[in-house]
């Protein structure tokens, strides 16, 4: 026994003498670097972002749109985030974040996601998880777009118009900012989307909105939502899926991703109370829209700011939103006269723009934020968010006009006025929300 023993000992050695050098002091320091406690966050918070578009949005759309369109609604965002999905792993992901050279976009490197690194570079993380998590963001913006043109798109055009949209404007938003491109080689700070999600889908929404033209009946006084509870349920979903998002975006376990999640639950609860505080001194009652309308602008609004800055500021943040988004929604509808049926432009694309701005002034060390990039100072740390946003803006709107009218020439975009007198969720039923002619 012994002497069986002392072989397996000298054939033990006899291997690990035989690797190179090279390869032990590799493995050495992947796993010095491979940080299990952050891989592990991020995947918990993966399915916490997807959370957000499903069940969350999904419900909170339904509640609030007429009932003969609540299952069109849901439809649509599960069909968006499948498509995304898919186009994702193909060649969004290297799009957005593959290997760049220009600065405008990624290369080709990674489509269907191969030669993904053990570790993202400059990160604790497996490229594969850093990639997931991504893609739960690339699937969410779509699909906020769909509460801009309910009760009258078709499905078919919904479907090619998304998939088209994630690869012409999200990627190449997402690889500016987020993938080494040239706006974060500017300067332009953004935690956590509120330029590359909510900018991008609030613009784009408001762009197809104008497309696609107002509904049969369209009034400047919002109807009444056929399902409120399902809106609270769908906003608490939400609240809790944003949480995850946002202190996941830290991308370490440290004190910056409990930042983030306090930061994020304050604006939250800040924006909702003070929309609900501006609906019952104009109307003399709150509303489950106003609530979820509210925590939806907060959680927009600390986004691009949610692990750089207080909680102090994040109560500013949430109370500036809760005030400026929600006089934005009015407007919209009532002044601009543009049937943004569910106020993605007001929330997603003014909540974006306004935290953006924000974190030019709260990054300063004396509000308690984290600091300027380089050797900026507060004035140009405004300036350089001030062209982030209007980059994303002009970017954004051009590109989906185009987009959407290109699609339009192949699958047109409305359906016809007895489906939408009808509505949608029979068409679904039947089968024509698929028809092309």
């Amino acid at each position: 026994m012994r002497g069986t023993a002392m072989l397996r000992m000298m054939i033990a050695a006899a291997t690990l003498l035989a690797i190179p050098a090279p390869a032990l002091a590799q493995e050495a320091s992947r796993a010095a670097l491979n940080n299990s406690g952050d891989t592990a966050m991020v995947i918990m918070a993966t399915p916490l972002v997807l959370l957000i578009a499903l069940p969350g949005l999904a419900l909170f759309y339904a509640g609030l749109v007429r009932a003969r369109n609540v299952l069109s609604v849901m439809l649509q965002i599960g069909a968006v985030v499948g498509v995304v999905s898919v186009l994702w792993i193909a060649v969004g992901y290297t799009l957005a974040f593959g290997n760049t050279t220009s600065g405008f976009i990624g290369d080709g490197s990674r489509w269907m996601m191969i030669d993904l690194a053990s570790l993202r570079a400059g990160m604790t993380l497996p490229e594969s998880t850093f990639a997931m998590f991504q893609l739960a963001f690339a699937v969410l913006a779509p699909a906020l777009m769909v509460g801009a043109w309910v009760g009258r798109a078709r499905f078919g055009w919904v479907l090619v118009f998304a998939g088209v949209w994630s690869l012409l404007v999200y990627a190449p938003v997402a690889h500016w900012i987020w993938g080494g491109g040239w706006l974060g080689r500017l300067g332009v700070t953004d935690f956590a989307g509120g330029l590359v999600v909510h900018m991008t889908a609030g613009v784009s929404a408001l762009v197809v909105a104008l497309l696609i033209g107002k509904r049969e009946g369209f009034s400047a006084t919002p109807g009444t939502p056929h399902a409120s509870a399902l809106t609270l349920l769908g906003t608490m979903l939400i609240w809790v899926g944003w949480l995850g998002r946002n202190g996941g975006s830290a991308l370490l376990a440290t004190d910056d991703a409990s930042m983030a999640i306090v930061n994020t639950h304050m604006a939250a609860a800040a924006a909702a109370l003070t929309w609900l505080g501006i609906e019952k001194w104009k109307t003399g009652k709150a509303s489950a829209f106003g609530f979820g309308g509210g925590a939806l602008a907060g959680l927009v609004a600390i986004t691009p700011a949610a692990g750089l800055v207080t909680p102090g500021a994040a109560l500013v943040f949430g109370i500036v939103a809760g005030l400026v988004c929600s006089f934005a929604a009015q407007a919209v509808r009532t002044r601009l006269a543009i049937d943004d049926t569910l106020s993605v432009f007001a929330i997603n694309g003014v909540g974006g723009m306004l935290g953006a701005l924000l974190v030019g002034v709260f990054l300063h060390p004396d509000l308690g934020g984290t600091g300027y990039p380089g050797e900026m100072g507060l004035i140009a740390m405004l300036g350089t968010q001030a062209l982030g946003v209007a980059v994303v803006a002009a970017y954004s709107a051009i590109m989906t006009a185009i987009i959407a009218i290109a699609v339009s020439l192949f699958i047109p975009m409305r359906v016809e006025e007895s489906e939408e007198i009808e509505g949608l969720d029979a068409s679904s039923h039947g089968g024509r929300a698929w028809d092309f002619d």
